[in-house]
């Protein structure tokens, strides 16, 4: 095996202590997606001893723009099934579990203790609060990833005493108010760079390399290459709401997840309502600036020490580049008691396009 790994091995960060920290490393990957092919691959390659991979989907022909571990061939088949018979090809000399099932409030304790990390490649909200709650009550660390048109978002979740999705996101959206990528469409390559920086962070982690994303939510953006990596703040109250459910997590439903609802605005019902704040929450470079309107200007990462530059008279109606973090704005106000809040649903790209035609 010194001959896989040698360029891990030659890295004196790494050497061979650090290869035998990954050949027992044991990793759980939630969802073979656009996200879970990147994980699964370099962490086959890298040499994780053992990878369990959770997925009860099916290979479509849809799903081969973006999901690399598979081919025409494998149309057809279970996800985590196709994708271990490709990681063995890949990699033989470690151990892979497919699990083709539908991840569940019955199933995902007994899953989630036989390994040591878990890592969320899903693609819906319902999921990502499963996959946190269970995270939380199995004290495991979460290595989250997220993809929406050509933004993505990395972190890492319940880490040494760290900030878990909740703490992010304590109000989950209303079941099927944010579309997924069959919905609204994703760029090819994003999952990939999103996947393999998730692989990273699992990387690091194992061999107490560098600095994990704990506490930071990195989000990037494809088309202009730019991050921006936003705090997080641990909520020992949303922590302990999870924990306090231990006895009856399992049965819970994934559909009770997503029952709070958050409110939202299009752009054209936005132009006929008066006594509003605009509030754009991207960060100050971002661009294209919206000429057209009178904005209050509050990044993401400054709103809760903001708040007394919000109008408690008007009705406030959020934006950013995509319509992902004006979500986070609305439950972090309402977290705040700060009410009238509304996310709109297009992201500014869309917005200026909307003004430039409707004034000609």
């Amino acid at each position: 095996m010194t001959n896989r790994y040698n360029r891990h091995i030659i890295l004196s960060e790494i050497g061979q202590e650090g290869q035998d920290k990954l050949s027992k490393a044991k990793v759980l990957v939630i969802g073979a997606g656009g996200l879970g092919c990147p994980v699964l691959q370099y962490l086959t390659a890298a040499g994780i001893g053992h990878i369990g991979i959770v997925d009860f989907d099916v290979v479509e022909i849809s799903n081969l723009q973006r999901q690399v571990l598979f081919g025409t061939a494998s149309l057809g088949e279970n996800k985590a099934e196709a994708a271990k018979k490709r990681l063995e090809d890949l990699n033989g000399s470690i151990s892979i579990m497919a699990y083709p099932e539908k991840l569940t409030h019955k199933n995902a304790m007994a899953l989630f203790n036989q390994y040591d990390i878990i890592v969320d490649g899903s693609d819906n909200f319902a999921t990502r609060y499963l996959v946190n709650d269970a995270s939380v009550i199995t004290n495991k660390p979460l290595v989250f990833g997220a993809v929406y048109k050509f933004e993505g978002q990395v972190s890492v979740f319940n880490y040494n005493n760290g900030p878990s999705y909740r703490c992010l996101f304590p109000t989950p959206p209303k079941k099927g108010a944010v579309p997924n990528c069959s919905e609204i469409g994703v760029l090819g390559v994003l999952p990939g760079i999103i996947g393999t920086m998730q692989a990273n962070e699992v990387l690091k982690i194992i061999l107490g390399l560098g600095e994990p994303l704990s506490g930071k939510l990195l989000c990037y953006n494809a088309l202009n290459s730019q991050t921006i990596t936003l705090s997080i703040n641990r909520s020992s109250s949303e922590i302990e709401t999870v924990l306090s459910k231990k006895e009856s997590f399992h049965t819970q439903s994934v559909e009770e997840i997503c029952d709070i609802e958050i409110d939202t605005i299009s752009i054209t019902e936005v132009v006929n309502r008066t006594n509003l704040q605009i509030i754009d929450v991207r960060e100050i470079h971002e661009t294209p600036k919206i000429e057209y309107l009178e904005i209050t200007s509050i990044p993401l990462s400054k709103l809760e020490q903001s708040v007394d530059s919000i109008d408690p008279e008007k009705q406030k109606v959020i934006f950013c580049q995509s319509g992902i973090r004006s979500k986070r704005a609305v439950s972090i106000l309402k977290a705040l008691e700060v009410n009238n809040c509304y996310s709109i649903v297009e992201g500014a790209p869309e917005i200026k396009e909307f003004y430039q035609e409707l004034l000609g």
